[in-house]
C-alpha cells in the first residue's frame, strides 16, 4: 500500500510502497478513512527539535485518524471488525510519532488508544477531533477550569483556537478572541465571541478569568499575563515560537497562574466526539485527498490555511 514516509528534517515527504501492517497479540489494525494535518507535521518536516522521541525514520506521518477495525489480534475484548474508531496519538501507539501514522491506508493500534465513534460522527471530524479537538478541549475545560459566567480571552484563531473559543463558549464562558488577522473576525463572532481584536491587551478592562494562548509567539504569553486579572490564569498551548520573555514581577504581584496544556486523554476525545455530534461544535474543515497531503502541508506552513486540512482515503 502507499504511505507518505518522513525521512528526516529538511526533506520531503516521500510516497512509498510500504507492507501492509497484520495485528500482533493486544493490537488492532484500522482501516484509516481519514487523517488530519497538524502544525505538528510541519515542525516535524522543518525543525531539528521535533526529531528526539519520534519513531527513527523512515516511518509514515500522521497523528489524526479516524477508521474502522478491520482486524483484531489476539488477547483484545471489547472490539470487534467493522467498529469505527479514532485513534488517540497520545497513547502506547502514538501513530504518526512513535510509529507508522495517518497518511496511509491502514495502520497498528492499540485497544487502550481507541476512542469509539458516535452514530452520525463523521471520519473526518473524528480524525480531527483526535487532536485539533482533544488539545484545546484539554487547555480549557481541563486545565484551564473553564466555568460559566467566567471572562476567557482565546489568542490565535486558528484550527486549536477555534475550537477553543467555540467550546469555552459552550461551557458557558463571556469570550474574547484576540487575533491579527482581521479577515477572521467574522469568525469570531459566529462562534459567539463578544469581542475581537488584534491584541489580548485590548480587552485589559474586562477583568479576564483565563487567558489561552493557541498562538505562542512570544509577546502573546507576555501579554496574556499583563492582561489577566490578579488571580487569573494563563494556559499556554501555541507553539508558534518555543520561548517567551515575560514579566515575572506582574506574574508575581498579580499571583498569575502560568501553565502549559498539550495533548489530552481519550477522555478528552470522547468529550469533544459528544460536542461535535450535538451539532454545537461545529469547526471548519477543508478535505483533500491523499495525494494532496504534501502539497497542503506546504500551504499550512505558510500560513495560508483556514480551519483543518483532513485527507479523505475512502
Amino acid at each position: 500500500m502507499k504511505a507518505w514516509q518522513f525521512h528526516g528534517t529538511g526533506e520531503p515527504l516521500v510516497l512509498t510502497d510500504v507492507a501492509e501492517p497484520t495485528a500482533g497479540p493486544g493490537e488492532v489494525v484500522v482501516d484509516i478513512h481519514a487523517a488530519g494535518l497538524c502544525h505538528t507535521d510541519v515542525g516535524i518536516l522543518h525543525d531539528p527539535v521535533w526529531a528526539p522521541g519520534l519513531a527513527e525514520p523512515p516511518f509514515t506521518l500522521g497523528h489524526e485518524l479516524a477508521g474502522t477495525i478491520s482486524e483484531v489480534g489476539e488477547g483484545v475484548t471489547g472490539w470487534t471488525v467493522g467498529h469505527r474508531v479514532g485513534v488517540s496519538p497520545a497513547g502506547t501507539t502514538r501513530p504518526g510519532l512513535g510509529r507508522d501514522g495517518g497518511y496511509s491506508y491502514r495502520c497498528i493500534a492499540h485497544p487502550a488508544d481507541l476512542v469509539p465513534m458516535p452514530e452520525g460522527l463523521s471520519f473526518e471530524l473524528a480524525a480531527m477531533g483526535t487532536d485539533a479537538g482533544r488539545a484545546p478541549y484539554r487547555a480549557v475545560v481541563v486545565r484551564g477550569e473553564v466555568q460559566a459566567g467566567q471572562k476567557v480571552g482565546i489568542i490565535g484563531l486558528g484550527g486549536l483556537g477555534q475550537i477553543g473559543a467555540r467550546i469555552a463558549v459552550l461551557k458557558g464562558a463571556e469570550v474574547y478572541v484576540a487575533e491579527v488577522k482581521e479577515s477572521l473576525w467574522p469568525l469570531a463572532e459566529e462562534l459567539g465571541a463578544r469581542g475581537v481584536a488584534r491584541s489580548i491587551t485590548e480587552f485589559a478592562d474586562q477583568e479576564l478569568d483565563l487567558v489561552v494562548d493557541f498562538a505562542g509567539f512570544g509577546s502573546t504569553t507576555a501579554d496574556a499575563i499583563e492582561t489577566v486579572k490578579t488571580f487569573g490564569r494563563v494556559v499556554q498551548v501555541g507553539m508558534g515560537v518555543l520561548e517567551s520573555t515575560i514579566s515575572t514581577n506582574t506574574l508575581i504581584m498579580k499571583q498569575v497562574t502560568l501553565m502549559g496544556s498539550r495533548g489530552g486523554t481519550v477522555q478528552d476525545i470522547a468529550a469533544v466526539y459528544d460536542m461535535f455530534t450535538s451539532g454545537l461544535l461545529a469547526p471548519e474543515l477543508t478535505p483533500i485527498t491523499f495525494d494532496d497531503i504534501p502539497d497542503a502541508l506546504d500551504r499550512l506552513h505558510r500560513g495560508e490555511a483556514v480551519g483543518r486540512y483532513v485527507a479523505v482515503m475512502r
